[in-house]
C-alpha cells in the first residue's frame, strides 16, 4: 500500500512539473530550462579548474561534499566571455542522475509553457545553434529559446569528472 502512495506522489509530483520552465538569460537573450532537470540555484562559489577540458567547461565544485562540474551557458553559446557579477548564478542540474552546473547571467522565474506554445527554430539558425534548443516560445510578449539539457550540457563528455 505504501509503495503504491509513494508511486502515486511520484506520478502527480511530475504532472505538476510537466510544462514548466526555469527562465535564464545570456545577455537580453532569455532562456529556458524544463524544471524537471532543477535540482537548485546557488549562487557562484570558488571553481577549480581541471585541464584539458572544452573551453566552455569552467572545473568543479564542491557542493555539500558532492563534486560537480560546471560550465558556462555564455561559453558553450559561443558568446564572448563576461566578468561573473552578483547576479550570476549557477542552475544545478540533474541528467540521468549525473550532476552537473550551468553558470547563467541571471534567474528570472518559473514558468508554464504548454506544447502548443512551442515552434520550431527559425531555419536561420545555425547548426551547432539549433541542436542546442527544442524550440522557441512567445510569452508575454518575450521570446524563450528552450533548451535542450542533454545536448546543451553533454554529461558524456563530462564523465571525467
Amino acid at each position: 500500500m505504501q509503495e503504491k502512495m509513494v508511486e502515486n506522489f511520484s506520478q502527480e509530483f511530475e504532472d505538476t512539473m510537466k510544462d514548466m520552465y526555469l527562465i535564464f538569460k545570456i545577455d537580453e537573450q532569455n532562456y529556458g530550462i524544463e524544471i524537471k532537470y532543477v535540482i537548485e540555484i546557488i549562487g557562484l562559489m570558488p571553481i577549480t579548474y581541471v585541464p584539458n577540458q572544452e573551453e566552455y567547461v569552467k572545473g568543479i565544485i564542491n557542493l555539500r561534499g558532492k563534486i560537480i562540474p560546471v560550465i558556462d551557458a555564455r561559453m558553450r553559446l559561443l558568446k564572448p566571455q563576461k566578468e561573473y557579477n552578483e547576479r550570476t548564478c549557477v542552475i544545478v542540474t540533474s541528467i540521468n542522475q549525473f550532476l552537473v552546473g550551468i553558470i547563467v547571467d541571471h534567474v528570472s522565474e518559473v514558468v508554464v509553457i504548454e506544447k502548443e506554445k512551442i515552434s520550431p527554430l527559425p531555419q536561420t539558425y545555425e547548426k551547432i545553434e539549433e541542436r542546442f534548443f527544442k524550440g522557441v516560445a512567445n510569452l508575454n510578449d518575450k521570446l524563450i529559446l528552450l533548451v535542450d539539457c542533454e545536448t546543451f550540457v553533454r554529461p558524456d563528455r563530462l564523465t571525467a569528472f
